[in-house]
């Protein structure tokens, strides 16, 4: 048995004979060895782990346009971003939101514009493949927001298709509907920026490319800017008016509470971008608050603006030719997934690795002010976020991961840990929403009419509450002794029930997708003793009716746009372990489609330990924006094969008997 694995806790027992060819139960244990050295290889001197985490070519094209509005776009630096990006095109001339997927319109128009900014001809085949292709989406006039914001900037469209974000939006106070709180978080990060842009209207043009007007399909300003909806009276139509209006105030020369809303914006934008590795930590918002400074006279030699683009540029994978960008870093993430993937491995709690691991971690809980506070001011900070440093926004799904995860270490200053693990808990379970979710990173943010705004189009306005994060905080919960009976986890328990399809799924906000949400809620409802009920089986026979025949699952990312195909994909490694995981906690390790699980990864594994996958399981906008993690292939599979091995072993489950729900004074209606 190897260094790694040497605390196995419990000797093997023997699994039926009538599930298993005769070596598979030892090669499950062989896998689960080799996957924990090659897991623990990965983790940094610090203690954390940190995974690339990939996205679609949008990044790289925006990048371009961002050094030359710079002044850093050097021959070098454009080259390798413009060969990526020539390598992400499709036969067909567009480029996609996530690897297998169609040709998307907004993903096309920024290939093709940062391509000629990298000086490549007109009329060479691949832009005029592209060009082709633009005309069949539906044209420029069809580009998002935010695409037609960024062509604004350097003259390419006029600012009458860019929905108005007036700064104004600033100052209305938190109480009032469609404030900036109103929104979500990473909305409010990315918007804020931009009302300063669309206020100032700073223009940033390029020699190499002044116009797109070939990309339209009708003749530019021949088609209408945004639909209306068909119906008269609607939400829709009421903020296509209110757009028009902010359209004609900004023509009048005087706006009485222009430089009042301006300052404001600018105050908040200055306060964020403290305290964090960049504004949100995350693309797009740390590009925007670059543009936002240079148009507010910050030159990008500034202190405070060359921090801002060094944050942006940590974000590079340079290699022999090429650049890619990352959206962010997750390194927090990584940490507890992993964690929680050699725990169950049975590392032992003192284990160097997941000491080390816990030590980086507790020095990263965010004690600091955040903007959740402005719904939710009656705890201390208390929670993790998914970067590096990014204290503004600590989330909810990473806190219930990091919880769980030092739940089973054996650190040395328990005094302190007892004090960071109870401090983590009121603060997610001060974040229960009012129909008993929990959302990723403030409470009740569910006004759903935002959704409807002109600029709206990213289709991630508002943060309601999610099964996948509802369930990661009743799992955490339940692993601290929290029982069914509470009224925590019923209030819980009620949301899931009626946000679960009729099929017996559930929707996965942050991973593909169903796939994602129903393994998350049968593992988190297992840990509270819940998983024999008929609506928990009813999505264990879900999960069997899509497993494949050579005991995978896959699903595609097609599922956000089309439910039809749920379930449905290339088969991969991250979500057959989800299957595995989902089904192991609702039907137990002597099912059929258990075993054929199992072998799947058991087969598949790599000579060093790893799994391989190319594909996207992770989601950031759903129909957007997309994400793979690359420790997702690794990560999981160990978790669910080594929970595998702990149950046909019948491995005692842990349970915590501090913390308990006495010890929490929460708050009203909870």
């Amino acid at each position: 048995m190897s260094q790694g694995t040497e605390a196995r806790l419990e000797p093997q027992q023997q699994i039926p004979a009538a599930y298993l060819e005769p070596s598979l139960d030892q090669r499950v244990e062989e896998t689960i060895d080799r996957a924990v050295q090659y897991l623990l290889s990965l983790q940094a001197p610090e203690g954390y782990w940190l995974g690339e985490l990939e996205a679609d070519s949008t990044l790289e094209s925006d990048y371009i346009f961002y050094l030359h509005v710079l002044g850093k776009a050097t021959r070098d630096r454009v080259a390798k971003l413009a060969n990526h990006i020539r390598r992400k095109q499709l036969p067909d001339g567009a480029w996609n939101i996530y690897e297998g997927g169609p040709g998307e319109l907004n993903a096309t128009i920024k290939g093709y514009f940062a391509l000629r900014l990298a000086e490549d001809a007109i009329d060479s085949p691949h832009l005029l493949r592209a060009r082709r292709r633009v005309h069949e989406l539906g044209g420029l006039e069809r580009a998002n927001s935010f695409t037609r914001l960024y062509l604004a900037l350097c003259g390419i469209v006029g600012w009458e298709m860019v929905p108005a974000m007036p700064p104004e939006c600033i100052l209305l106070p938190s109480w009032f509907p469609g404030n900036i709180y109103s929104m979500s978080s990473w909305t409010r990060a990315i918007v804020v920026p931009l009302t300063i842009l669309y206020a100032l209207k700073p223009r940033w043009s390029f020699p190499q490319c002044t116009r797109l007007d070939e990309l339209f399909h009708s003749p530019p300003g021949s088609t209408p800017t945004f639909a209306w909806d068909g119906r008269v009276f609607t939400w829709r139509n009421l903020f296509l008016v209110l757009d028009r209006i902010s359209k004609l105030y900004e023509r009048f020369p005087c706006k009485p509470l222009r430089k009042r809303a301006l300052h404001g914006a600018r105050r908040w934008l200055l306060e964020h971008l403290e305290r964090s590795d960049g504004l949100g930590a995350i693309y797009p918002a740390m590009m925007n608050a670059v543009f936002a400074l240079l148009a507010l006279g910050y030159p990008p030699d500034d202190p405070l603006t060359a921090r801002e683009i060094d944050h942006l540029a940590n974000l590079e994978i340079e290699e022999d030719d090429t650049i890619q960008l990352q959206p962010c870093l997750s390194p927090v993430w990584d940490t507890g997934v992993n964690m929680l993937a050699l725990e169950e491995a049975g590392l032992v709690p003192k284990h160097p690795a997941l000491v080390k691991a816990a030590r980086w971690l507790i020095e990263r809980q965010v004690l600091g002010s955040g903007d959740w506070q402005i719904k939710d001011r009656d705890v201390e900070p208390g929670g993790w976020a998914f970067e590096f440093r990014n204290d503004f926004f600590p989330d909810v799904d990473d806190t219930a991961v990091v919880l769980t995860a030092l739940l089973r270490v054996a650190y040395p200053d328990r005094s302190r840990m007892e004090n960071v693990v109870r401090r983590g808990l009121a603060w997610v379970l001060s974040l229960q929403n009012r129909d008993g979710g929990w959302g990723a990173f403030d409470r009740d943010n569910d006004w759903a009419i935002l959704t409807q705004v002109p600029f709206a189009d990213h289709n991630a306005m508002i943060d309601p509450s999610t099964a996948d994060v509802t369930a990661r905080v009743v799992e955490c919960l339940g692993r601290f002794g929290w029982p069914a009976e509470h009224p925590v986890i019923q209030r819980a328990v009620k949301f899931l029930l009626q946000d679960q399809s009729k099929d017996g799924s559930w929707f996965g906000r942050w991973g593909v997708n169903y796939i994602y949400g129903t393994s998350g809620v049968l593992r988190a409802l297992e840990t509270v003793s819940l998983t024999t009920r008929e609506f928990c089986q009813r999505a264990v026979n879900w999960l069997r009716s899509v497993q494949k025949v050579d005991g995978s699952f896959g699903e595609s990312l097609l599922s956000y746009d089309a439910p039809s195909t749920k379930g449905q994909g290339a088969s991969t490694a991250s979500q057959t372990a989800w299957g595995l995981i989902g089904l192991l906690a609702g039907a137990g390790t002597d099912d059929a489609a258990v075993t054929k699980a199992v072998a799947y990864l058991v087969h598949r594994q790599q000579a060093d330990g790893s799994w391989s996958e190319p594909e996207f399981t992770g989601t950031g906008f759903p129909g957007v924006f997309y994400l793979k993690y690359h420790l997702y292939r690794n990560s999981f599979p160990v978790y669910a094969l080594a929970r595998y091995s702990n149950q046909s072993r019948k491995a005692e489950e842990y349970a915590a008997v501090k913390f308990q729900p006495s010890e929490f004074r929460l708050r009203s209606g909870i």
